[in-house]
């Protein structure tokens, strides 16, 4: 794996869940972390989210790894608090190299049912939080003429799946942006890709079991089937991906999506 000693990775969803693998794994490979959570709950979709005790605990443990860590609370749906977590980077770190848009929620409902505020929700934090997370880094990586930036899509960014219309649309969504900012961006050697994972072990599924009233596993085989033996992948599986794509070994990829299904999409 490529030396990611000078490099600063920006993080949103960092607290837990694969935004924190992704971040203890580039901290091992010598990355500066800038860990962005909301670490609060929300109304919806009504399950734990990321805390500030996960987020304090992720920078001791990045700490310990001997790289630098530093850690801010904000909501991706606010530019003030977007904007904050940026000029704080720079102050700290003088530059950004690495965005992995990691901040979503994911909830059922049929489309017929859902109330508008929710369909807002999902769509403001999963797509139009990646765009305004995205256009505050972007000039950065613009001035330095070089720059990563990867959108934790999912499967059913490639894929229509039940009950989860409003999901899919932002996840789709991240597609649209991923292929248009290649296409801006490539004048300045910043490369955009897109991941796309089935089911990963992390606490949103435990969140949609409780909404459910059903248990992870159930949750899991519903929305997945997938072709290899296993109910999902491992969040450490997630970041392998991040950290191959936000190398110089990917240093010709770009606009192009990455499926991570244990087969799922080949049904």
């Amino acid at each position: 794996m490529a030396d990611f000693q000078d490099k600063v990775a920006f993080i949103t969803g960092a607290a837990h869940g694969q935004g924190r693998a992704v971040a203890l794994a580039l901290a091992q490979e010598g990355a500066s972390i800038v860990a962005f959570d909301l670490a609060k709950p929300l109304a919806y979709p009504g399950y734990a989210l990321g805390s500030e005790s996960e987020l304090d605990s992720l920078k001791r443990e990045i700490e310990a790894l001997g790289s630098r860590c530093l850690t801010a609370t904000g909501d991706v749906r606010r530019d003030d608090n977007i904007s904050q977590a940026v000029d704080a980077a720079l102050a700290t770190f003088g530059r950004i190299d690495i965005l992995f848009n990691n901040a979503g929620i994911c909830a059922y409902g049929l489309v017929h049912e859902l109330p508008e505020e929710e369909w807002d929700a999902m769509i403001d934090i999963n797509l139009k939080g990646a765009w305004l997370v995205a256009r505050r880094i972007i000039p950065v990586m613009m001035r330095q003429k070089s720059g990563v930036i990867i959108n934790n899509s999912s499967i059913a960014g490639l894929r229509g799946m039940n009950r989860l219309s409003h999901y899919a649309a932002s996840k789709w969504g991240l597609v649209g942006l991923t292929k248009s900012w290649a296409i801006e961006l490539a004048p300045y050697t910043i490369r955009v890709n897109s991941i796309h994972p089935t089911g990963v072990n992390t606490p949103m599924n435990d969140g949609l079991a409780e909404l459910e009233g059903t248990t992870t596993q159930e949750i899991a085989e519903r929305s997945a089937g997938n072709l290899l033996p296993v109910p999902w992948v491992e969040p450490e599986d997630v970041s392998g991906m991040v950290l191959y794509l936000a190398s110089d070994k990917a240093r010709y990829v770009t606009g192009a999506q990455f499926v991570l299904d244990a087969g799922l999409l080949t049904r």
